[in-house]
């Protein structure tokens, strides 16, 4: 198999499926905190930042993926 096809192809495997877990955690992340809102409107403020704080985690393997897809394609393809 040609490395430039091989590369691509892993690429797209890195960012397919690496993107499934960050979409779901932040989606269950999302659905929890809107629910203990619904359940407790008063407790918006103090459920904010460590909302977005788990959701920035969550996002930052979505984004090793991308590196990671990145470096296949330009580095790894030859």
């Amino acid at each position: 198999m040609d490395p430039k096809v091989a590369a691509n192809l892993g690429a797209a495997f890195a960012m397919g499926i690496g993107s499934i877990g960050p979409g779901l955690g932040i989606g269950m992340g999302v659905r929890a905190a809107m629910e203990a809102i619904g359940r407790n409107p008063e407790a918006a403020d103090r459920l904010f930042t460590p909302m977005i704080v788990g959701l920035g985690l969550a996002e930052a393997v979505a984004i090793y993926c991308l590196v990671t897809a990145l470096a296949l394609i330009f580095v790894g393809g030859g």
